[in-house]
């Protein structure tokens, strides 16, 4: 599988990055902890993407209560694997007695915690999970470059974050002598598509790597979700509800994007995440399954070879 280096960090990861945000919960959602995909599920998910070249795994603190970053280690240990790149991320409460935020001292604790979970003498990626109104901006960064000054991290990013927090990031590191944020982690699909107006410009122009989550905008790109139906038991509009897309023209599109995919012989899952990787300013993309049979298409799509004739076309469906 192909690399990229993650903007000027001097850390290359694999195009394709696989989400373990359902390792034992889904995301960060406290309600949905001790659920999700079960150790055993993750495990096998995990020993697929390995055999397929993934060598970066994307996790949070926050994820399943800590769960996820268990499994993990757990998976890291049993198999003797050292070659796998790790993201993390601290925004959310970990435990139910926690608090939240991006205050330095919280920032520094999540981290190590964080690396004594995961099981390795220091985490290659970190990201603020989303921005924090009640802590000012360059007390974090602060934090985050005496993090990569003690080896805890080597490379830190954003997430959730629009162009002026992102700017704001990179100016406030040049003024006080700070390492610099080196990439974002934003949602982006054929469904969302509000970071091409400023953050992937941005990103663009001043190196900063960009590796999207929810390529498929939860499942509504499979075309699983028809009009007029229910939704299936287990998916995730009923596990964790989204009601962004349920409207008339979405539906609409999202039957266009299916027809093309059958004209081109292959299923919606593929093709979409194949449109996401194909995006110039995209490092990789995120692929973050829940069961090992939803591993496959997204591989499938990491193959496609799409023109820039047909992304074009694609992302007109959904204008």
């Amino acid at each position: 599988m192909q690399r990229r280096e993650l903007g000027r960090s001097g850390i290359e990861i694999t195009r394709v990055v696989l989400g373990c945000a359902n390792w034992g919960g889904i995301g960060s959602d406290p309600r949905t902890w001790g659920k999700g995909t079960a150790e055993d599920e993750a495990f096998a998910i995990m020993d697929a993407a390995y055999e397929a070249g993934i060598r970066t795994f994307d996790s949070a603190a926050s994820y399943g209560g800590g769960r996820s970053e268990t499994t993990i280690a757990r998976w890291l240990e049993s198999r003797g694997r050292d070659d796998v790149a790790l993201t993390s991320k601290v925004f959310f409460p970990v435990h139910e007695q926690d608090d939240q935020g991006l205050a330095p001292a919280r920032v520094r604790r999540v981290a190590h915690d964080s690396l004594e979970r995961l099981g390795v003498d220091r985490i290659d990626l970190y990201l603020l999970h989303q921005p924090d109104p009640e802590t000012p901006l360059v007390n974090t960064l602060r934090a985050l470059d005496e993090l990569a000054a003690e080896g805890t991290i080597r490379a830190f990013g954003v997430s959730n974050a629009d162009a002026p927090h992102i700017e704001e990031c990179l100016d406030l590191a040049a003024e006080h002598g700070l390492r610099r944020i080196e990439w974002v982690q934003n949602e982006y699909s054929l469904l969302v598509r509000d970071c091409e107006r400023e953050v992937l410009p941005l990103c663009t122009r001043e190196g900063l790597g960009f590796t999207p989550y929810s390529p498929l905008a939860g499942g509504w790109l499979t075309a699983k979700y028809r009009r007029g139906d229910q939704y299936p038991a287990d998916s995730r509009m009923v596990v964790r509800p989204d009601d962004r897309f349920a409207r008339e023209e979405v539906h609409a599109a999202v039957e266009a994007f299916a027809a093309h995919a059958h004209e081109r012989g292959v299923q919606p899952a593929p093709l979409a995440f194949a449109w996401v990787v194909a995006q110039r300013a995209v490092t990789a993309a995120i692929a973050g399954p829940s069961r090992l049979a939803h591993l496959a298409p997204l591989l499938e799509g990491y193959e496609l070879d799409l023109s820039e004739a047909e992304r074009d076309e694609l992302a007109a469906l959904f204008a």
